[in-house]
């Protein structure tokens, strides 16, 4: 049941978000709706997406694990290293910074990189379905932005201050993510044993 709802979830929030990438369609989506509605529909789909992804994560994780492929230690390192680059990636999606300037879709960026570092280290099919679905869809959004021209280039600003405190930043929420929120939540540590 678990990984069905999982794949549900997965289905609803990553068509949602890969809708955004035909162009026409939700330009006559916005036409017929009007802004708001077409807004408030998208943002009911993604929660209700993500809701799912994490419940159907969750009774998976508790009842259903399915085993494809054990990691080797080693992965988890990789992953924890690869994590910080992810939280900066993060933080520079709302920093107008050099690194956001230089990365061009820092969120999808960030949501590549959280993906690839989590099946690095993750080897049970639930865990290969949603960060490879995430990553798959990062990989399609990318290419599709790239072929887009209604988006501007960011520009950069003068200084490096902004830089600084993205990378500041990022590692504040990084600590707090691997020290309070996967342990406590997740229910898996990051840092030590």
């Amino acid at each position: 049941m678990g990984l069905g709802i999982l794949i549900l979830g997965l289905v609803v929030f990553l068509g949602a978000h890969v809708f955004v990438s035909f162009r026409e369609e939700r330009a006559r989506a916005i036409a017929q709706l009007g802004l708001p509605a077409y807004r408030g529909l998208f943002v009911l789909a993604s929660l209700a997406g993500l809701a799912l992804i994490v419940w159907g994560y969750g009774e998976y994780r508790a009842l259903g694990w399915i085993g494809i492929w054990s990691p080797p230690a080693f992965m988890r390192h990789i992953t924890v290293g690869l994590m910080l680059f992810a939280v900066i990636f993060l933080v520079a999606a709302f920093v107008p910074s050099h690194i956001k300037a230089r990365l061009k879709h820092p969120m999808l960026a960030s949501v590549k990189t959280w993906a690839l570092a989590h099946l690095l280290s993750n080897g049970d099919l639930g865990s290969i379905l949603l960060f490879g679905t995430f990553l798959a869809w990062g990989v399609y959004t990318r290419i599709a932005a790239k072929r887009r021209t209604d988006t501007k280039p960011i520009a950069a600003p003068a200084g490096w201050t902004n830089d600084l405190l993205v990378v500041v930043i990022a590692v504040v929420v990084y600590l707090a993510l691997g020290y309070a929120f996967h342990p406590v939540v997740i229910g898996v540590p990051v840092f030590g044993k």
